[in-house]
């Protein structure tokens, strides 16, 4: 494989250097050292040609609606559950737990900002899951505002109905 080859598989296998090329954030120099595959000058030239191909990161203008469920914990299948991931269903039967929903123009592909800012906010999700126009995090009830505030943050335009 070529160097340029080489990087743009390297920056593929780090997700967050994929992210800051997109926002246009990225230090070249010490992103190539990071990757380590091959000449520092070489793969900073060819991390600058994979940033001029990709879309610019644009995280805002969407419509969504953001909103916090209470006592959520493992339900029976039978309970109308808010989240299932294997053969856990989630739902607000009386549980320790906090659910953080968001409706609107969201989807799979979303989870990925939102896990991650989670992650930055220091809040551990539970479980969580998203498809076309819905995405659900489980967290724990004292995270529950903050994880709200962190997915509204996520998702740019949320607006919260608590």
């Amino acid at each position: 494989m070529t160097v340029a080859e080489d990087t743009r598989a390297a920056v593929r296998a780090h997700p967050f250097l994929h992210t800051a090329l997109r926002a246009g954030v990225l230090n070249y120099t010490a992103a190539a050292e990071f990757l380590d595959v091959g000449d520092t000058d070489a793969v900073v030239a060819a991390l600058r040609r994979y940033a001029e191909g990709l879309d610019g990161h644009d995280p805002t203008g969407r419509r969504v609606s953001v909103s916090m469920r209470s006592n959520v914990g493992v339900a029976g299948d039978d309970e109308g559950g808010l989240l299932q991931v294997g053969t856990d269903t989630f739902a607000a039967a009386g549980g320790d737990l906090t659910a953080v929903v968001a409706t609107g123009e969201v989807g799979a592909r979303s989870l990925e900002a939102v896990l991650g800012r989670l992650r930055t906010a220091e809040i551990e999700a539970v479980a969580a899951a998203g498809t076309d126009g819905h995405l659900a995090v489980v967290v724990s009830r004292r995270a529950g505002p903050d994880a709200v505030r962190a997915v509204e943050d996520a998702l740019g335009d949320g607006q919260a109905t608590h």
